[in-house]
């Protein structure tokens, strides 16, 4: 357990790092720049749900596949959006495949 620059918990600001996608995940990132369990969580969030977001936006603009797949990926997001707040609230550095090493690579610059 280290210092967080919030007074919270790593765990609980880890979590909170995933509650509003990449919008909470910019602002611990940018609120704790020494603590290195948080700053990973806050990176992973930011590169998932903006790229989820990036997609939904693309996926908009072509109406026959965003009646088929937008639901889907909506879906899986929100079974991913849990499984990595459940993760970071148990304390575990919970790398996804690719984004995971980005993450890492990222968050300890």
């Amino acid at each position: 357990m280290g210092n967080t620059a919030t007074g919270l918990q790593e765990n609980i600001a880890a979590l909170l790092c995933y509650v509003l996608g990449w919008v909470t995940g910019l602002i611990f990132f940018l609120l704790e720049p020494n603590n290195r369990f948080i700053k990973f969580h806050a990176m992973q969030s930011i590169i998932v749900f903006g790229a989820i977001t990036l997609l939904g936006i693309v996926l908009d603009w072509i109406p026959v596949i965003d009646v088929f797949m937008v639901p889907i990926i909506s879906i899986l997001a929100f079974i991913l959006w849990v499984i990595l707040i459940v993760k970071a609230y148990q304390w575990v550095y919970f790398k996804l495949p690719l984004v995971g090493d980005l993450a890492e690579k990222w968050a300890n610059k």
